[in-house]
């Protein structure tokens, strides 16, 4: 590891975030504005780097190193690739004299960016006892000092390169946070004591919204427009054409998901796709991931933990295939992310943002015209842009300043460890 002393770049690095901690610092400035800021950049990653810490410090080391399946990851892991993505491509490019805190880390760490180099399984992260979450506490230390540093010394020049960089590892960093609490929860849902992370974590109450928003067809635009962040999948902005339908203004609930159950809804095949059908049988699929019967009740686990099912609250931990199966057995439709957009855009949809992402029937694809970004950033998104289905607004365990109007989220239709739910809609042919 670096000679420099991590200890002490630990406790000046945490001094300067207590006294910066209530400013509001997110999101960055635009990364086009100038003279630039500086200051307002350093608060801003020191906001999001204190924001991780924040979501991890409940748990104890061994809570951080657990990975409960393949899809998850361990809280410590999680810590220290967000640390590995600006060490890869911010420092190593752009600090002149930076020396890398450990070489070894880079395998360990890296997730998918095939042309950074090789990487640990992603199913064996869990295994990786070594680096300890108190030596990662010391690279997240090392590095951010290093970030700072750049940010306030470097020349404009350098800056132009820099602050483009800075600002997708930040809303990248944002993602891993929101990963931190869904993966951490799975974890705990595996433990039959059914630990809680936040005893005093409650979910949101839903607005209340009745019937629903008619759109009345016709061309239209969707995707990102102006000068704020956006990840280059949500962009060119484009011409799309909806034809007339009504969104539902309000989250399908837990009383209306039981009804489903009670009708009989995982029993019925004519409502599912053949392949959810199968994900349904082979996980012996009942109710919502988290679910179970107790006597005539049903519990759900939380990040309080284990809580008897709010009726009022959104359903949440359903796949695409459960969400699919719910409009067939409504006589509904999911919408499409089209159509989501304009609605949201009207300010129509309660509850569009904060609660649970919602699924819509679009599968995620590449707007027309677009383009990854060049080099090894240009695998964040484009990569994956087969079999999996859009998801639009944003959940409960999503980062304050991360949510927008065009973000894309995508996940396969099987999955259901996110803060997944749904809204429907109603085509008026």
């Amino acid at each position: 590891m670096a000679a420099t002393s991590a200890a002490t770049l630990a406790k000046s690095t945490a001094a300067e975030r207590e006294r910066t901690a209530e400013a509001p610092a997110f999101p960055p400035p635009p990364v086009t504005a100038r003279p630039v800021d500086r200051d307002a950049w350093i608060a801003a990653y020191r906001h999001v780097r204190g924001e991780t810490e924040r979501r991890a410090a409940p748990l104890s080391p061994e809570d951080q190193q657990i990975q409960s399946m393949a899809d998850a990851s361990p809280t410590k892991w999680h810590r220290a690739h967000t640390t590995w993505f600006f060490e890869q491509f911010l420092l190593r490019d752009h600090s002149p004299g930076y020396r890398i805190f450990d070489e070894r880390l880079h395998y360990l760490f890296n997730s998918y960016y095939v042309a950074a180099g090789p990487r640990q399984p992603r199913i064996s992260r869990g295994l990786i006892t070594r680096p300890t979450a108190e030596e990662t506490a010391a690279y997240r230390a090392y590095v951010d000092a290093a970030v700072e540093a750049l940010v306030a010394g470097a020349s404009a020049q350098v800056l132009d390169s820099v602050l483009p960089i800075l600002e997708i590892g930040l809303y990248h960093e944002q993602q891993h946070q929101e990963l931190l609490l869904t993966d951490i929860l799975h974890a705990f849902a595996q433990n039959p004591l059914a630990p809680a992370y936040d005893p005093a974590w409650r979910f949101p109450r839903p607005r209340a919204a009745e019937g629903g928003v008619a759109l009345p067809g016709g061309v239209t635009r969707i995707g990102h427009e102006g000068a704020g962040f956006s990840f280059d999948n949500e962009s060119p902005r484009h011409d799309v054409l909806i034809l007339p339908c009504t969104v539902d203004r309000a989250l399908v609930t837990n009383a209306e998901w039981l009804a489903f159950m009670a009708d009989g809804g995982y029993a019925r095949p004519e409502f599912w796709l053949s392949d959810g059908w199968i994900a349904a049988q082979t996980d012996g699929w009942e109710a919502p991931g988290y679910w179970r019967r107790e006597g005539a009740a049903w519990l759900t686990m939380t990040l309080a933990g284990m809580k008897p099912v709010d009726p009022d609250l959104p359903v949440t931990h359903i796949s695409y295939y459960e969400a699919d199966a719910y409009a067939r057995w409504a006589g509904r439709d999911l919408p499409t992310e089209a159509e989501w957009e304009v609605a949201a855009r009207e300010g129509a949809l309660a509850d569009a943002f904060g609660l649970v992402w919602q699924w819509t029937r679009s599968a995620y694809s590449a707007y027309p015209g677009y383009r990854p970004l060049p080099g090894a950033l240009g695998e964040y998104n484009g990569k994956f842009m087969s079999n999996q289905f859009v998801l639009r607004g944003s959940s409960v365990a999503t980062p304050a300043g991360h949510a927008r109007l065009p973000y894309r989220n995508f996940f396969y239709p099987h999955q259901r460890w996110q803060f997944t739910g749904l809204r429907l809609a109603q085509s008026a042919a």
